[in-house]
This record gives C-alpha cells, sequence and structure tokens, in this order.
C-alpha cells in the first residue's frame, strides 16, 4: 500500500475513534460537573443570599433547566463552535480560551524547545551505552524526578533561585514580555518545573525503545559487517525506534498543555490550566467543560500525529 493512502485510511479510522472519544468524555465532564456541590449562582452571591436570589439567578442562567437538556443544548454549540458564555464573567468562552491559549502554548514551547533535546540526547547516550556508569547514574536520576510530584519542585525553585538568590521573579504575573532577558527570566522557573519529568519520560521511553531494537537480528547482522557506534545507533536502530518514541513525546506534551495546572497555579502563570482552577473555584462550569475538552482534543492530535510520524518511519506498519 502507497504511504499516502495509508496514512489517509489511518486518519479515517482516528478521526471515528476521536469523535467516539470526544463523545464520551463530554458525557463525563458533564456529569461530573453536574454532582459537584455547589453552583455558580451560590458562588456569585455568597453564603448570604436569599433562596427568592438564588432561585432569580439560576432561572436567568438557565441552570433550572433539566440536566439532560442543558446537556444536549451544550453539545450541540460544542458541534457548532458556540462553546457557551462565562457564567462569572458573562463573556463569550472561547474569548476567554483565545485570551489564555496563547500563554500556555508559549510555555508548552518553551519546555518542548529545553526537554525534548536533553531528553533524546541523554536516551541515546545510554542506549549506546547500557549497564555502564553514565547508563546506572542517568537511569537512577531520572526515577528519582519522577517519583517527586511538581509542586514540590515548583516550591523548592521557588525558595532556591527566587527568595534565597533572587535570580528569577516568584510570579508570572504578566504575559507580556518584552524583551530576551524578559522572557527568560519569566520562562525559566516555570520551564525548569516542568522539565524534570518530562526530560526523565522521554529519555527512558527513548533508551528502551533503541535497547529493544539494537536486539533485533539485522542490528546484528549489521554489527558484523562492521557497524558500530553511533553510525550504528543513528542510522539503523533509530528509525525503527521512533514509533514509541513518537509516542512518548505525544504524552509529554499533552501534560505540558494540559498537566501544567499546579505549575501554572504556583507561579501565577495566566495559561489554560490556570483558567480551568479559577473556574473550578467559581464553579463556572461552561468553561471548565469547554477547557477540559480542549486538552481531550489536544491529547488526542498529539497522539494520532505521533502514530502517523511512526507509521511513516516504518515501513513494516505501513504496510500492515
Amino acid at each position: 500500500m502507497r504511504p499516502a493512502l495509508a496514512v489517509t485510511g489511518f486518519l479515517l479510522k482516528r478521526l471515528l475513534f476521536a469523535a467516539g472519544t470526544l463523545l464520551a468524555v463530554s458525557l463525563a465532564v458533564f456529569a461530573a460537573t453536574e454532582i459537584l456541590p455547589g453552583d455558580v449562582a451560590g458562588a456569585v452571591l455568597g453564603q448570604s443570599a436569599t433562596p427568592e436570589a438564588l432561585a432569580a439567578l439560576r432561572a436567568s442562567m438557565h441552570l433550572d433547566l433539566p440536566a439532560s437538556v442543558r446537556y444536549l443544548h451544550w453539545l450541540g454549540g460544542m458541534v457548532t463552535g458556540d462553546v457557551g458564555h462565562s457564567l462569572v464573567n458573562n463573556r463569550p468562552v472561547s474569548e476567554l480560551i483565545g485570551s489564555r491559549l496563547p500563554n500556555s502554548l508559549l510555555l508548552a514551547g518553551a519546555a518542548t524547545a529545553f526537554c525534548v533535546p536533553i531528553g533524546l540526547l541523554l536516551g541515546i547516550c545510554s542506549a549506546m551505552r547500557p549497564t555502564s556508569v553514565f547508563d546506572r547514574v542517568t537511569s537512577v536520576a531520572t526515577l528519582s524526578i519522577v517519583a517527586v510530584p511538581e509542586f514540590f519542585i515548583g516550591t523548592l525553585a521557588v525558595l532556591v533561585f527566587a527568595v534565597n538568590l533572587r535570580w528569577f521573579p516568584a510570579l508570572t504575573l504578566s504575559p507580556r514580555i518584552d524583551s530576551v532577558e524578559g522572557f527568560f527570566r519569566s520562562m525559566t522557573l516555570p520551564v525548569l518545573s516542568l522539565s524534570g519529568i518530562i526530560i526523565a519520560q522521554i529519555m527512558r521511553m527513548t533508551r528502551a525503545a533503541l535497547l529493544d531494537v539494537l536486539r533485533r537480528p539485522y542490528v546484528e547482522m549489521a554489527r558484523l559487517k562492521g557497524v558500530v557506534g553511533a553510525r550504528l545507533v543513528l542510522f539503523y536502530a533509530l528509525p525503527n525506534a521512533l514509533g514509541p518514541i513518537a509516542n512518548a513525546l505525544a504524552l509529554s506534551l499533552s501534560h505540558l498543555l494540559g498537566g501544567a495546572i499546579i505549575i501554572e497555579t504556583i507561579f501565577n502563570f495566566p495559561g489554560l490550566a490556570k483558567l480551568l482552577v479559577d473556574a473550578v473555584s467559581t464553579r463556572d462550569m461552561p468553561l471548565v467543560q469547554a477547557c477540559t475538552m480542549l486538552f481531550c482534543l489536544a491529547y488526542l492530535i498529539l497522539g494520532t500525529l505521533a502514530d502517523i510520524a511512526g507509521m511513516l518511519a516504518n515501513p513494516r506498519l505501513r504496510a500492515s
């Protein structure tokens, strides 16, 4: 089968799978937000609000309608591109997300540019010298980093580099960056706090994938012909290990976009994850639902791109 036809058929299957996944996630997200205690009317009016005032506000926000009706109305809006209005800010949800999404993409892009080369380099070097001192040290270090929660790393980075050394600001209060120095000062601590786990994941997956390929018969045949060292790893093993490595990169990047909630909260970074946290605290359910669906969509897109990259890099996957 030609690569273009193989990719087209694969994309059609993944689109159907993504549509079903998004439908299931939408139902789960709506049900989860429904069972949360309290609602936006109580969050807006406060504890001293009278039952009449709460009932009037709920009616004005259409919160008195049955859950099934509200779900179908919300799902229809999602399909047509109308994700609704924020119940707290009284602004379109798309406008709120549009103002925060570039900041999250900027943080994710900076972390990706920092993490991916380091993780791949460490993984390749460890696979080239298995059981060596370098391999053992990096393996123990990455396992230790994965075991440490991100909120601890972020808090420790603030205490060391912001409070004690005063090299970087503790809070990223504004997304406006007017110089290269301002960019690095604002992004260094959030990126470093995110990078530990991402580098460890990429490094370990790269190492495992390469070691698996290096045991294959065709690699042994290349060794017997005199191909050794970096040439053996980069030109014979790495192309056939791109599938698992691409999937590891996709999982890491989806974590950078949607799993940076703790880091954005610690550094008060005005991103999409921080917007989601604020929406949950104010019970702004249309905003919570839209942000969650966006994270799910980003995960599906990254997973699909990773599968396509692995398929194009491996002729056997294209044939199957």
